[in-house]
């Protein structure tokens, strides 16, 4: 998977904390949880995640992140798609079930 040349510094840095499969988080005290939340089972490494959008949506993304959102983590990512439009995907952190799609052609590969 090809990353967007375009990636933010925020990204990048969540990049350095998803190669030790914590996923990307914000603020110190996120990033704490996070990590606590994935050596407890309740999130899937960053890795194993965008191995899924790569293979149900291939595109290049371009924005991860992971929020809490009413009690339950979720993955949000942002990915250019071949024809150049954007997709918006919202994945259950826990088994990467998707929860909400938004953008063009959002059917799965």
């Amino acid at each position: 998977m090809l990353i967007h040349p375009l990636i933010t510094r925020t990204l990048l840095g969540a990049m350095l904390v998803a190669s030790l499969g914590l996923g990307a988080v914000w603020a110190d005290d996120d990033h704490e949880k996070a990590r606590r939340a994935l050596e407890a089972g309740e999130v899937m490494s960053l890795r194993t995640v965008l191995d899924q959008v790569e293979r149900d949506y291939p595109g290049q993304v371009i924005e991860v992140e992971l929020d809490r959102e009413d009690g339950r983590w979720v993955y949000e990512i942002k990915l250019i798609r071949a024809g150049g439009g954007v997709l918006e995907l919202e994945l259950d952190a826990r088994d990467g079930t998707v929860l909400k799609l938004k953008g063009r052609d959002v059917r799965p590969r």
